[in-house]
């Protein structure tokens, strides 16, 4: 930066000096401006500060949209694990982060009304087993009428009802993790395993050994990375240039070489607080190497169409504002402000108020150059 502008002054100097000599030879030349934005040069003052001019070009121009968003996971994707029966942890060997497979025995617990469980329900199916076989004696009987209605209609209820109640016992001790199928009156049991319901790893071990917990207690909590995604808030300013299957480069905060690839899949309809509105991106690769709330800064490329540009190099800034130089004629140069947009590959779209802009010739090359000349000589 201080380079350029030790060149600018140089220039300055030259012109100065060509300016002096040039007053000497030619006085057509003397008034140097005709207001506070015109300037005048001659065409050895022009070439010597290399000021080039051309038409604005029509591009279609993109912009960047830069957010910061975090790894996170879908519902859908996480797990919490608990005993619908609370008990006692009797053992366990998860750690946080550990891997876990599907299936897997994560826990055992123990419970003295399990064995309440399994007994009733032995019991009941036991009893199913009787009122079946009465059933369908009272049945034939009452075809017979060797037995009363009454009788039937009785044995009968008391039928359906205990199917009933074994029903209802299978479905407590599935839940808890037990096969009816394998229990006998010799195989009751006080504990049960806990299997993992994903494959995953471990995100937290929220008990210990020992310790009692209530059927809505959370004892692990398991994360499946295989649907991991990107997830970050945008300004509602930008959201009209975001849309679904957008492409998103995404990078870890202390490491920008390595590009994580993403696509958006969900825009939220509504916005918070903050005017923001939350925006879901889907990895187009598996990422191992990212966890759930890893921090990430993503750059959003959007296309925002045809557009008026010049060079970066015809855009000078004055006191908070931008301005470029409109030829006016060979020599005369007036300054004029603008409203600068997007920039991309060295130029910058305009979003000015001066007539037929597209078809004036502006300078498109050492512009600051002029911007000194016509403040030195306003000084004098």
């Amino acid at each position: 930066m201080k380079l350029r502008y030790i060149k600018l002054i140089f220039v300055l100097l030259v012109l100065t000096s060509c300016g002096s000599k040039e007053n000497e030879t030619v006085p057509a030349a003397k008034s140097a401006t005709d207001n506070n934005n015109v300037v005048m040069l001659t065409d050895v003052q022009i070439k010597t500060a290399g000021i080039q001019t051309g038409k604005p070009t029509i591009e279609n121009m993109s912009s960047t949209i830069k957010v910061n968003g975090l790894v996170d996971v879908p519902p859908q994707n996480m797990v919490s694990v608990s005993f619908p029966f609370g008990g006692y942890l009797k053992s366990t060997h998860l750690l946080p982060g550990m891997k876990v497979r599907k299936g897997e025995s994560i826990a055992v617990m123990q419970e003295q009304s399990l064995i309440q469980m399994q007994q009733e329900y032995l019991v009941s199916k036991s009893k199913v087993s009787y009122l079946q076989k009465e059933y369908e004696r009272q049945k034939t009987l009452n075809a017979t009428k060797t037995s009363s209605d009454k009788v039937f209609e009785q044995i009968s209820n008391e039928y359906q009802m205990e199917r009933v109640i074994v029903n209802s016992l299978k479905e407590k001790l599935l839940m808890a993790g037990i096969n009816p199928a394998s229990l006998t009156e010799n195989k009751i049991s006080g504990s049960v395993s806990i299997h993992s319901p994903i494959n995953g790893y471990v995100a937290a071990v929220k008990v210990n050994i020992g310790k009692y917990v209530n059927p809505a207690d959370v004892l692990f909590e398991l994360i499946n990375p295989e649907d991991i995604h990107l997830a970050f808030k945008v300004f509602e300013k930008d959201l009209p240039y975001l849309k679904e299957g957008q492409k998103v480069k995404a990078h870890l905060v202390n490491n920008t070489t390595k590009i994580y690839n993403a696509e958006i899949i969900l825009i939220s309809k509504n916005l918070d607080e903050n005017r923001s509105a939350l925006v879901h991106c889907h990895f187009q690769n598996s990422n191992h190497d990212l966890l759930p709330g890893m921090f990430l800064n993503a750059e959003i490329e959007t296309t925002n169409g045809a557009a008026v540009t010049v060079p970066d190099d015809g855009i000078v800034r004055f006191e908070d504002k931008h301005y470029i130089f409109v030829q006016r004629s060979t020599t005369r140069f007036e300054l004029m402000e603008v409203k600068p947009g997007n920039s991309m590959n060295g130029k910058t779209e305009i979003a000015s108020g001066i007539t037929n802009f597209a078809e004036q010739t502006i300078v498109t090359k050492n512009a600051y150059t002029l911007l000194m000349k016509l403040k030195n000589t306003a000084e004098e």
